[in-house]
């Protein structure tokens, strides 16, 4: 038996594939069952796409192409700038429906929509701003005209942590290029992905320029994808490791691609730092979306000086969260989107416990249905754990001693990833001169928080290539074209 979505939300969810401007149950007619992760029953089921369902999609972006990018970019910006209205009406509906099949806790779920929407607010005001230049070219010989033109097609692959945000995060701005999209979210959380193209739909956007193919065969629908000639971008917001199989496949075509790969920020308190601030920005690093961020504070290195202070700060504030079903008001923490994420954070912190740290609080689920864990903290962590090496994805806090600023800015460079790094000073020379030194694509100091609709979201190393958001965000859905002329 499934829930009744509408009741619960109080907005219609579409359970089709987008494909073409028409809501179809799929080639196959297969269905893929969407769980909420605080009771595990099934909360209805969607159509579950097939390989040829996706080249459908990819077919009806390619016809939509031309006509899309040949309108007016104010016509475009109108398109989104309404999405992102009806949105904001909408906000209290939609994040009732991420909460059911996301499982975070309302308050998060609140956050995201009125924050997703904002993405298709900045991308109206930047479509009319994609600007070329004129100049002369230093013989005399000619002039040099540069445009920027849209890339064409675009696979758009989201995760289900961020169910909304992920979504107009990328559809804003390929739609303010001139870009038409083929949208594979998650299979865990395709409810939310769908109202948003619903919105799109009924804010004015022709049929084919969104299409959605949700499928619980996520690699060989994207691999079909990428194939084909017609696709000229990738988006993805994903894992390291899917991420590289993708860029090994996109090297076939040589599509563009942007992507949005794993993380491991450090968030370092100096001695000098006000613990109280800092207290509140790792709540915020560390516990927005349940710990389910790229962005979450995944390591804690704490001074010598200061580390028993904040940890007993910290452990304090940790310990008043209320555990449970997202769409009870009072929930702080919800549960883990499915098993499989819980099982490794619970392993995760059992390996670190063997390896000899001590469990503050939390370390183990508590006794009721759901993918729920609770709030934990971890002292005393080796600096060779594997929690340090790995993306956490919970809620979890690892904290770790240090002595010297070259000690931690060691220790904070020490991973494969890059995406950010919080850290808590009340000297800003030193902020900064630390702030340049980590090799990280965002820094917060004295903040918990980094993203932002008008700042460019994205990281180094192997946490991914490109940015999103900002007036970058709209140059990666774009191509250059030079033109020599004299006149």
């Amino acid at each position: 038996m499934t829930a009744n979505l509408a009741a619960l939300t109080g907005m219609d969810a579409p359970t089709g594939l987008l494909i073409g401007g028409e809501w179809t149950g799929g080639r196959g007619g297969a269905r893929l069952p969407v769980i909420d992760p605080a009771t595990e029953d099934v909360l209805t089921e969607v159509a579950d796409g097939t390989t040829e369902d996706a080249l459908d999609a990819v077919a009806a972006a390619y016809q939509a192409l031309p006509a899309w990018s040949a309108t007016p970019p104010r016509q475009r910006a109108e398109c989104l700038r309404r999405a992102f209205e009806i949105m904001t009406e909408r906000a209290d509906a939609l994040a009732r429906l991420m909460v059911l099949e996301n499982g975070k806790a309302l308050r998060d779920a609140k956050a995201e929509a009125l924050y997703s929407a904002e993405f298709f607010r900045w991308y109206a005001e930047e479509a009319v701003r994609m600007e070329g230049t004129a100049a002369i070219a230093p013989s005399g010989a000619n002039r040099i005209l540069v445009q920027l033109q849209p890339v064409g097609v675009s696979v758009l692959v989201t995760p289900w942590n961020f169910p909304a945000a992920m979504a107009t995060r990328k559809i804003g701005p390929a739609l303010a290029a001139g870009c038409t999209v083929v949208l594979k979210p998650a299979s865990e959380t395709p409810l939310t992905a769908l109202a948003v193209a619903g919105i799109l739909a009924e804010a004015g956007v022709p049929a084919g320029v969104v299409n959605v193919v949700q499928t619980s065969h996520a690699g060989p629908t994207v691999s079909a994808m990428m194939a084909d000639p017609r696709v000229r971008k990738l988006s993805f917001t994903g894992s390291t490791e899917v991420g590289r199989i993708l860029l090994r496949q996109a090297s076939e075509t040589i599509t563009n691609c942007s992507m949005e790969l794993g993380g491991n920020a450090p968030f370092i308190v100096f001695e000098d730092a006000d613990i109280e601030a800092a207290v509140d920005g790792a709540m915020i690093a560390k516990m927005r979306n349940g710990g389910e961020a790229c962005t979450a504070a995944n390591r804690f290195y704490l001074h010598d000086a200061i580390a028993d202070e904040f940890t007993a700060a910290f452990c304090a504030r940790m310990a008043k969260l209320s555990v449970g079903a997202g769409l009870d008001e009072g929930t702080d923490l919800g549960p883990l989107v499915n098993a499989d994420t819980r099982s490794k954070v619970a392993e995760l912190v059992e390996q670190a416990a063997s390896a000899g740290a001590s469990v503050l609080m939390g370390g183990s689920a508590p006794d009721r249905r759901g993918y729920f864990y609770l709030p934990t903290v971890l002292s005393g962590v080796p600096s060779d754990a594997g929690i340090l090496d790995a993306e956490i994805f919970g809620p979890v806090a690892p904290m770790v001693r240090f002595s010297t600023e070259d000690e931690v800015i060691r220790l904070a460079n020490d991973t494969e990833y890059g995406l950010v790094s919080y850290l808590y000073s009340a000297d800003l020379r030193r902020a900064l001169r630390v702030a340049e030194a980590l090799e990280a694509g965002m820094v917060g100091v004295n903040r918990g928080i980094v993203s932002d609709p008008a700042a460019p979201f994205g990281g180094v190393k192997q946490s991914g290539i490109g940015r999103e958001g900002g007036h970058e965000g709209l140059l990666e859905f774009s191509e250059l074209k030079y033109i020599a002329v004299d006149w």
